[in-house]
């Protein structure tokens, strides 16, 4: 199963996530190094949220990434959901 993480981020998002963005990265580079994370990006013009794709039995492994990530721990996460994504391709 797939499942996207949609981010809403603050203001300024580019700017202001500049000291947390190593370990968020390095938190990303964990999840897709063993295939839970398929793939992830900042959403541009506007720079206004970002999308994450996990690929897992259920959705705890966004939910478990969600309460990890620093960007949200920090602020930088206005809102955030998880929606199942039936794929018909890969």
């Amino acid at each position: 199963m797939y499942y996207i993480l949609f981010y809403k981020t603050v203001d300024n998002y580019i700017e202001r996530r500049a000291p947390f963005r190593t370990n968020h990265l390095d938190l990303v580079n964990e999840y897709h190094s063993d295939g839970r994370l398929v793939m992830a990006g900042a959403l541009a013009d506007p720079s206004d949220g970002a999308v994450l794709i996990f690929k897992d039995e259920n959705p705890d492994v966004a939910y478990e990434f969600v309460s990890r990530d620093p960007y949200v721990k920090n602020g930088l996460i206005t809102e955030w959901s998880v929606r199942q994504w039936n794929v018909v391709t890969d």
